[in-house]
């Protein structure tokens, strides 16, 4: 077992953060803490330096802690102007009321799909002390999650990072695109183009897995120039569906999440193309505009207060029994059909 450094040590640690970044142990402790505005280059430099120095405050006395604070921390990485933002809130609701049935609170923080975001607020939950953490990870390298294992519980939502062991709640991506494409091809379509967000997450990976999975099992080509993998945002899926338009001979679309979809039926309607007559249309995600299109568009559907109460209810048995196995938890999704395909 380490020795326990006494708070001097700890204050001589943050000195030396500060030397190496070239700041003020003052910016350091700020950036820990989030206590007070510093740029972004600045951040950077601090928290390059903490790597550096293999420094990892309040550890020590989060692990000294008598009693529970009853605090849980959640990360989700919604962008601006990005739909993800009410899928992620609505599971923050789903986790708060579970919470709240045994007197736990939850403090929400985004990382706004970055990774230095996340490393920073991490940082700022360790000092919070906080009991867990529950988080929708990032693009990126979360190596740095490692050291934390044994300290800090995690329980990540909706994506997993690869070589992590911790418990998770994900969806079952790859069965939910399968059905998708499956119902495209028992409709009559050949044809089916695909529009994904950046590969790299679990989501996106495995949605890309069932749309290939579900051509070759009906004996039908996976044609590389009919797949667009773009950031998930409003203009690339305008983009995306224009080049389609273009480029292909497709019928049908299916579309890796909510913000490219919305884009993608902004192209459509700009273009006068008929749908389903000229191209049939599934996407994802049940939010409330998919319905108020014309037509309402098929999609498919996530379990999201699902997502919210699992993940509070593995986190509070991992604080109750730290020693137990992770788990993963994967919950199915479904096809609402409407009028799109």
């Amino acid at each position: 077992m380490g020795t326990v450094k006494d708070g001097s040590n700890m204050r001589s640690k943050m000195k030396d953060v500060a030397q190496k970044a070239g700041v003020s142990t003052a910016t350091v402790s700020h950036v820990i803490n989030g206590t007070r505005y510093v740029s972004e280059n600045t951040k950077k430099k601090v928290y390059q330096a903490m790597r550096d120095l293999n420094y990892s405050p309040n550890f020590v006395a989060r692990s000294l802690r008598s009693s529970s604070s009853k605090t849980i921390g959640l990360i989700i990485p919604a962008k601006e102007m990005d739909t993800s933002g009410f899928f992620f809130m609505s599971i923050a609701h789903s986790i708060e009321k579970k919470l709240k049935e045994i007197g736990y609170q939850l403090i929400l923080s985004n990382s706004n799909e970055e990774i230095e975001n996340e490393i920073q607020q991490i940082n700022m939950f360790k000092n919070q002390m906080i009991d867990g953490l529950i988080m929708a990870p990032t693009y990126g390298d979360h190596s740095y999650l490692k050291e934390f294992e044994d300290q800090l519980p995690i329980v990540f939502i909706d994506r997993k990072p690869e070589g992590i062991d911790c418990d998770c709640v994900l969806v079952d991506n790859f069965k939910g695109t399968y059905e998708a494409m499956n119902h495209f091809i028992e409709k009559g379509h050949q044809k089916i183009g695909y529009i994904s967000g950046p590969l790299g997450l679990t989501t996106s990976d495995e949605r890309l897995r069932g749309y290939k999975h579900a051509l070759l099992e009906n004996n039908l080509q996976v044609d590389e120039s009919m797949i667009v993998i773009d950031e998930a945002s409003l203009e690339a899926g305008k983009n995306a569906m224009a080049f389609l338009l273009e480029q292909s001979k497709c019928t049908a679309v299916m579309i890796g999440n909510n913000i490219l979809t919305l884009g993608a039926v902004v192209t459509l309607n700009k273009s006068k193309i008929q749908v389903p007559e000229q191209m049939a249309v599934i996407g994802y995600d049940n939010y409330e505009w998919t319905e108020a299109t014309n037509p309402p568009l098929t999609i498919i559907k996530q379990p999201i207060h699902e997502i919210g109460e699992r993940a509070a209810e593995l986190l509070l048995a991992r604080l109750e029994n730290p020693q137990k196995e992770s788990s993963c938890v994967s919950l199915p999704s479904s096809l609402e059909i409407r009028s799109s395909c």
